[in-house]
């Protein structure tokens, strides 16, 4: 019996200490991800990172080309149902935040605006995606810059669309961003944001690409602080076991709701 409780105080100790540090473990990763957004390299690795990344889908997908069909297909779903929203948004303009090579330009929003705007920080994937999509009459301007510095004219878009990229903007720029985007809207636009979301409730550091994976919680604040109001958010289903869970966000301004009644 003496034994038994001896091996039993034994094996919780062992257990309270693997826990202690699990957790210790956990709050380095935190500082981490934290710290890594607080220094001028967060965006420097990024750029070099993704400088040597080959122009093609393979490259913009991380090795899984093979789900851009099933990635445009929820993409294409979404937005159809935000179409049907009450005062939904019109089909004249739409921007395409990191726009990579312009695979969802090429694929979704041109089937849905008659303009689309790209905006990537890459030379090398604008340059490819100028050749990609040469003489698409739907195609508008290029803006070759981050997402931090990019500051559209108000009343320019219908759809704000950004997707895969905003765990490359610190949580100041990422407000920063909400807010300058929700300014550009015309009347009964809206922002979608579709992005991976962790599972830990933590943020998590990439320090190959220098982003950060949020959890959705946090993702969620950081668009209320501003000033935007959720109005769609929905899961992309059958992604491969392993990746990180995607979250589809329709977004509008909660000033547009009170200066016109809008509703959903």
């Amino acid at each position: 019996m003496d034994m038994e409780i001896d091996q039993q105080f034994q094996n919780g100790a062992e257990t309270m200490e693997t826990l202690s540090v699990d957790e210790n473990a956990s709050n380095e990763k935190i500082k981490d991800a934290i710290k890594a957004q607080e220094t001028p390299e967060f965006y420097s690795d990024a750029q070099k990172y993704w400088d040597n990344i080959p122009a093609t889908n393979d490259g913009m997908l991380g090795g899984f080309a093979h789900i851009s069909k099933l990635d445009v297909g929820g993409s294409d779903t979404f937005l159809k149902l935000i179409f049907k929203m009450k005062n939904p948004p019109g089909h004249s303009r739409a921007v395409d935040c990191g726009a990579g090579i312009g695979r969802i330009t090429k694929h979704l929003l041109s089937r849905h605006f008659g303009k689309v705007d790209i905006v990537e920080q890459c030379q090398n994937f604008v340059d490819q995606a100028k050749e990609a999509l040469k003489g698409h009459k739907k195609v508008g301007e290029f803006y070759c810059q981050g997402l931090q510095d990019f500051n559209p004219p108000s009343d320019t878009y219908d759809v704000v669309w950004s997707q895969w990229v905003l765990g490359h903007l610190t949580d100041s720029h990422l407000e920063d961003f909400f807010r300058r985007m929700g300014a550009a809207l015309k009347p009964n636009g809206v922002i979608v944001v579709k992005e991976n979301v962790s599972s830990s409730g933590e943020v998590e550091l990439d320090e190959e690409d220098s982003s950060v994976t949020r959890p959705e919680k946090l993702l969620l604040q950081i668009m209320d602080q501003a000033g935007l109001r959720v109005l769609k958010n929905t899961k992309q289903n059958k992604m491969p076991n392993g990746l990180y869970e995607v979250r589809m966000i329709c977004l509008r301004p909660k000033s547009a709701d009170s200066s016109n009644g809008t509703t959903v």
